[in-house]
C-alpha cells in the first residue's frame, strides 16, 4: 500500500488478505460465475476452508467483539469489522457447496451483524455503540455492503433469524434514506478522492448504495431514494465516459466500475452505461487497468491504493454487463 498526504507518497505495508480474497470472489460470482466454476471445485474448497478458519469464533480480546466476525487480515492485530465479515459472507456463497460447518458459519457471522446494528438502522465499522469515534458511526457504504450479505444467505437462514434479517434490512433502508444528500449521492466513511472537493467520494458511496438497493429482496429496487441516486450518477459522468469521485474528477477504472456495477440494470441510464463501458474497455486494452489510484482513506487521513481494486471492480462491472446485454 502507498499511503500519502496530499502530494506526498510513503509506503506502508498492511495484510488486507481475508479483504482482498473476498472481494475477489464476490466479483466473480457477480460476473455469473461462480468461485468454483472458474477456480475448479479442488482450490474453491481449499479458499472456503480458509475462510472459514479466519471467523473469529471467541470474544475479540482488544474490542470485546462476540464471536462471528471476520477482520481484515489473518495476520494479529486483526479486528473483526463489519466490512470484512459482509465481504466474507457474501464470499462464502459463491464458493459453491453449502454443507452444514458453511451454513453454520454464515448463521453466526449474520448474527454478528445483526448485533452490530446501531440504532439509527445504520452500520458501523467495529462496535455498535462503543464510543464516539467516527468508525463507530453509521456509514452508508458499510451498510449497503452489510444489506447484501443478509440478502445472500435468507434462504439458508433459521427461520427466526431470517426474519430478524429482514426486519434489518428494512431498517437499514430508512437509514440509508435519511442519509441521502439532497443531490441524490451517499457519502462514503472509508474511500475519498484526493481530487475531489472536501476530498469525498460520493460516487463510490453511491454505487454501494445502489448495488445494495438493486439486490434488494422481496421489494421493487426502484425508490425515490435510488431514483435520485442514479440521477446523480448520471449527472456526474465526464465527458470521456468514465467516472472520477464527484463532477469534474479525472475519470478512474475504480470509479467507472463502481458507477457502471451499480447502473447496469437500470434502463434510464442505458446511454450513459453505453458511454462507460466504452471508456472502460478502451483503458482494458490500453492496459490502463492495472494503474490503482489512491482512494481509500485510513484513520488521520492517510490515502492508499490497493493493486486489485481495478481488476476487482472491472471484473464485477463488466460481468454486469454482460448480463444486461445478453438480456
Amino acid at each position: 500500500f502507498f499511503f500519502s498526504s496530499r502530494r506526498r507518497h510513503t509506503r506502508y505495508w498492511r495484510d488486507w488478505s481475508s479483504d482482498v480474497c473476498s472481494s475477489d470472489l464476490r466479483a466473480l460470482g457477480s460476473a455469473g460465475e461462480g468461485g468454483n466454476e472458474v477456480l475448479g471445485e479442488r482450490r474453491a474448497a481449499a479458499l472456503r476452508e480458509w475462510l472459514l478458519g479466519q471467523q473469529y469464533r471467541a470474544v475479540h480480546p482488544y474490542t470485546g467483539a462476540a464471536p462471528g466476525g471476520w477482520a481484515w487480515t489473518n495476520l494479529p492485530g486483526g479486528v473483526p469489522d463489519a466490512d470484512d465479515t459482509s465481504g466474507a459472507l457474501l464470499a462464502l456463497r459463491e464458493l459453491g457447496t453449502i454443507d452444514p460447518r458453511t451454513r453454520e458459519a454464515a448463521a453466526l457471522g449474520v448474527g454478528w451483524l445483526l448485533g452490530l446494528q446501531n440504532r439509527d438502522g445504520g452500520m458501523p465499522t467495529f462496535c455498535r455503540g462503543w464510543g464516539a469515534l467516527p468508525f463507530d458511526r453509521s456509514t452508508p457504504e458499510i451498510t449497503a455492503h452489510a444489506m447484501r450479505a443478509w440478502k445472500a444467505w435468507l434462504p439458508d437462514l433459521p427461520q427466526e433469524m431470517a426474519a430478524q434479517a429482514r426486519r434489518a434490512m428494512a431498517r437499514a433502508e430508512r437509514y440509508l434514506a435519511g442519509a441521502q444528500r439532497e443531490d441524490g449521492a451517499w457519502l462514503p466513511l472509508w474511500f475519498g478522492n484526493e481530487r475531489a472537493p472536501q476530498q469525498e467520494n460520493p460516487v463510490h458511496g453511491t454505487a454501494m448504495v445502489l448495488m445494495a438497493m438493486g439486490e434488494k429482496a422481496d421489494s421493487d429496487a426502484t425508490t425515490p431514494a435510488t431514483a435520485r441516486g442514479v440521477r446523480f450518477l448520471m449527472k456526474v459522468q465526464n465527458p470521456d465516459g468514465g467516472w472520477g469521485g464527484d463532477r469534474g474528477v479525472e475519470s478512474t477504472v475504480e470509479e467507472t466500475s463502481l458507477a457502471l456495477s451499480a447502473l447496469a440494470g437500470v434502463g434510464e441510464a442505458s446511454g450513459a452505461v453505453d458511454r462507460g463501458s466504452a471508456w472502460l474497455v478502451a483503458q482494458i486494452d490500453a492496459d490502463r487497468h492495472r494503474c490503482a489510484t489512491p482512494i481509500g482513506l485510513y484513520f488521520a487521513r492517510l490515502w492508499y491504493f490497493e493493486r486489485l481494486y481495478p481488476l476487482v471492480f472491472a471484473t464485477e462491472a463488466l460481468g454486469r454487463l454482460v448480463r444486461r446485454w445478453t438480456r
